[in-house]
């Protein structure tokens, strides 16, 4: 049995990585850790978990839970996994970090876009990005994981076939996104609350979001190019998914069967990427509550162009499923233990 804990447990993705965790055959949490709660009832912050957990919230005591734990979760802010991790921690457990320290190779560059200096710079060459479905042999003998954004979780498998194979012009790319609101986490702000949200769209980090950096990185290691692109997310008035459509001009002119049996042939193994038939599009309804990714494109021979899409829950694909689809991969277990979960509909 995998002893697992989980720092940042009373967020959103922590939350959601306790739901996973509580369903796995081959896992037990042995510590819920939370700054905010520490000594009350887990129940009491998740009323869902109401005789289903009966532990207390803890601290992040990250030295301490490495005594206890195979595996720590860090569902946490930026930076605060890059200051608790340490050689001493590794040597006795291994680390799912949910947020971005280790995402970004360049130390220069995730300091520069997110404005943080970064604490552990030394484990940044170790870690391994943690996209299953591209570095799984990787993931594997890894004890440090950067667990994928979601945006670029969702931006990146949409896109991949296609930058692998050469077929489009990587600095033509353009990345629309929509995500829910969980997407911003469960701290109270003025612009998450009903009455901001409810009713209205908006764009937000518009040239300059955070993620975009992530994108460019695994779209270059997946062309074998520098790729600079446009990144727009937004903001949409429901709880949970992320909708990806990302435009770009073909480097030759291709018809639909071809692109197809190229997507079919990177995804038809994979568990959790589903290629839609001809003219099905995403959408966040279909992969609510699950590990899916849908994914699908449309060739538009009057532009030039391909229309890339791609749809997934950012809390389970986006976020604590990725996690826990990590961790079955670095303990050798099914792949796919724990995260057999039918998208819910309604």
């Amino acid at each position: 049995m995998i002893k697992a804990g989980i720092i940042g447990s009373t967020g959103y993705a922590g939350q959601e990585l306790v739901r996973l965790l509580m369903q796995h055959k081959d896992a037990e949490i042995v510590w819920y850790g939370s700054r905010s709660y520490i000594d009350k009832k887990y129940y009491d912050v998740f009323h869902n978990m109401f005789e289903i957990v009966d532990d207390a919230c803890m601290d992040d005591h990250m030295e301490e839970l490495a005594q206890k734990a195979d595996v720590i979760f860090t569902a946490t802010p930026q930076g605060l996994c890059s200051s608790l991790v340490s050689e001493e921690v590794l040597s006795k457990a291994k680390i799912i970090d949910l947020s971005a320290d280790f995402r970004i190779k360049d130390v220069n560059r995730y300091e520069t876009w997110y404005g943080l200096k970064h604490q552990s710079p030394q484990f940044i060459e170790e870690a391994v990005y943690g996209l299953c479905e591209i570095n799984r042999e990787e993931i594997k003998k890894a004890r440090l994981i950067a667990n994928p954004g979601c945006y670029p979780t969702c931006s990146t498998l949409s896109i991949y076939p296609m930058a692998k194979e050469g077929l489009i012009d990587m600095n033509s790319i353009i990345i629309d996104a929509k995500s829910g609101t969980s997407g911003a986490g469960r701290g109270a702000k003025v612009d998450n609350l009903y009455c901001e949200v409810n009713e209205n769209i908006k764009a937000y980090g518009v040239a300059t979001h955070r993620h975009t950096p992530e994108i460019e990185d695994q779209l270059s290691y997946a062309s074998g190019e520098n790729v600079v692109l446009n990144f727009t997310p937004h903001l949409v008035p429901m709880n949970r998914g992320i909708l990806i459509t990302a435009y770009a001009n073909l480097t030759k002119e291709v018809s639909y069967e071809e692109v197809k049996e190229i997507y079919d042939s990177y995804y038809k193994e994979e568990k959790f990427v589903r290629v839609l038939d001809q003219n099905l599009c995403p959408e966040t309804r279909w992969v609510e509550g699950s590990n899916y990714v849908d994914v699908n494109f449309k060739i538009d021979p009057r532009t030039g162009r391909i229309i890339m899409m791609g749809a997934m829950d950012n809390l389970v694909k986006g976020a604590a499923g990725q996690a826990v689809q990590n961790m079955n991969l670095m303990f050798g277990l099914k792949e796919s233990e724990g995260l057999e979960l039918v998208p819910m509909f309604p």
